[in-house]
C-alpha cells in the first residue's frame, strides 16, 4: 500500500510506502496513531472509526483562528486487494459549506456516492471506545452491525443514508405542520414515507442476512476467543422473520401513517430500523454480552470481527483491512498470540497501535514497525525483535 494524507487531523502531510505485512504503530498517547487509523477508515464507506463530521477531521494549526476557513483534507492510497493495483482517494471538497461534501475518486475518476469505495476495499476496526458497546445505548451497536454489513454489501451505506435523510425530513415536516396547526403536505409526506419504507426494510433485511451468514462462523469461535451468537431485536426485524419483505413494507407503510400524530408530538419516529438493537450471546456461558465481564466483552468483539473477516475472505475472495487501535495491550498472552496468528492466517494487512513496541514482539519480522511522534513516522529499530 502507498498511503498519502493531506491536512488530516494532526497530519499536514504524510507519505508512507508499505508492503503487505501488518503495520505496528507505537508511540505515546496523542502522537497521532489513532488519527492515522481514522484516515485509513475513510477509504471505505461511512463516517470513519470516530463517526466524525467531514469538517471535524480537517487539520487546524495551533495558531488558527476559531473562525478560520476549514482546510480541504484528503486521504489517498494505491492498494492491491488481491485483484490488481488500484488508486483510491477521498476528501473534503473545497468550498463545500459548514456541513462539508465528500469527494470520492477511483483510479482518478470522480464517483457518485461512497458505495464504489466499498466495492473495491473493505475495512473492519476496533477501538477502545467500543469496549462499552454492550452496555451503552443501542446506537453504537447498530453502527457496529452496519459496519459489518458494509464489508459484504457496499450499497448498504447508501440505503442507510437515504433512509435517515427521509426520516429527518419527515420529522421536520410533521413538526412544522404541528406547530403551525395545519395538516402536512400529503404528497411530500407520502413520498418521504415511501422512501423510508423502501430503504428501511432493505436496511433491516441486509442486517438480518448478515447475521444469518455470520452466526455459523461466530459459533465456531477463534482459538481462545469465545463463540458467540448474534440476533437483532426490533419491530421491522421481527416482521421479517415471519413474513416476506413485501408484506413487511406494507405493514411499515401503514404503521408510519398511523403514527404521524404521535411522531409529530414527540418529534421522533417511533418505528423503523433506527430502533433495532444488536444482541450478542456468549455461547460458552449462555449469557448476554451485557452481563459478561469487561474482558469477556472485549474478547467477544474481537471474535466477531475476526469471524467477519474470515467469512468475507472465504465468500468475497478479498481480505479486509483490520484497524486495531490499542487492542493487543489488554489481552492476555494466549489471546494476544491467537490474535496475531489469526491475522497471519487471514493474510490481512492489519494496522495495530500501542504505546509499547514490546507488546508486538511475537510478530517479529512478519510486521512493519513504525514509531509515531508529533504526527511523524519513523521506522522502528528492529534489532531487538525475534526473527
Amino acid at each position: 500500500m502507498r498511503l498519502r494524507l493531506t491536512d488530516f487531523r494532526c497530519y499536514a502531510r504524510l507519505a508512507l510506502d508499505l508492503d503487505a505485512r501488518p503495520v505496528v504503530l507505537t508511540g505515546e498517547n496523542g502522537a497521532g496513531k489513532t488519527n492515522l487509523l481514522e484516515a485509513i477508515s475513510f477509504l471505505v464507506p461511512g463516517r470513519g472509526l470516530r463517526a466524525a463530521r467531514l469538517t471535524e477531521v480537517a487539520r487546524r494549526a495551533p495558531d488558527d483562528a476559531i473562525d478560520a476557513e476549514t482546510r480541504p483534507w484528503a486521504v489517498a492510497a494505491s492498494v492491491d486487494a488481491g485483484d490488481g493495483l488500484f488508486d483510491i482517494g477521498t476528501g473534503l471538497a473545497p468550498d463545500s459549506g459548514p456541513q462539508g461534501r465528500r469527494v470520492v475518486r477511483l483510479d482518478g475518476e470522480t464517483q457518485r456516492g461512497q458505495a464504489p469505495l466499498g466495492e473495491r476495499l473493505a475495512a473492519l476496526w476496533l477501538t477502545p471506545d467500543m469496549q462499552r458497546l454492550f452496555t451503552d445505548g443501542a446506537g453504537g451497536r447498530r453502527r457496529f452491525l452496519d459496519r459489518l454489513v458494509f464489508a459484504f454489501d457496499p450499497a448498504h451505506s447508501g440505503r442507510l443514508k437515504g433512509y435517515e435523510n427521509a426520516m429527518r425530513d419527515r420529522a421536520r415536516l410533521l413538526r412544522r405542520a404541528e406547530s403551525e396547526g395545519r395538516q402536512p403536505d400529503a404528497a411530500w409526506l407520502g413520498a418521504l414515507e415511501a422512501t423510508m419504507v423502501e430503504r428501511g426494510v432493505s436496511v433491516a433485511a441486509a442486517r438480518a442476512e448478515l447475521v444469518n451468514r455470520l452466526n455459523p462462523a461466530c459459533a465456531l469461535g477463534v482459538g481462545p476467543f469465545p463463540a458467540a451468537e448474534l440476533s437483532i431485536e426490533g419491530e421491522i426485524d421481527s416482521w421479517l422473520t415471519v413474513m416476506p419483505a413485501v408484506e413487511a413494507e406494507d405493514r411499515y407503510r401503514a404503521t408510519l401513517a398511523e403514527t404521524r400524530q404521535r411522531d409529530a408530538e414527540s418529534g421522533a419516529t417511533a418505528c423503523g430500523p433506527h430502533r433495532g438493537d444488536l444482541h450478542v450471546l456468549h455461547l460458552g456461558k449462555n449469557a448476554p454480552a451485557a452481563l459478561c465481564s469487561t474482558g469477556e466483552q472485549k474478547a467477544l468483539l474481537i471474535a466477531i470481527v475476526l469471524a467477519n473477516a474470515r467469512l468475507q475472505t472465504l465468500e468475497a475472495g478479498r481480505v479486509p483491512l483490520l484497524l486495531l487501535d490499542e487492542v493487543a495491550a489488554h489481552l492476555d498472552k494466549a489471546r494476544r498470540a491467537a490474535l496475531f496468528d489469526e491475522i497471519a492466517a487471514l493474510g490481512a494487512q492489519a494496522w495495530l497501535t500501542g504505546t509499547d513496541a514490546a507488546t508486538f514482539t511475537p510478530l517479529g519480522r512478519d510486521a512493519q514497525f513504525f514509531t509515531v511522534a508529533a504526527a511523524t513516522l519513523h521506522p522502528t529499530d528492529q534489532s531487538w525483535l525475534t526473527a
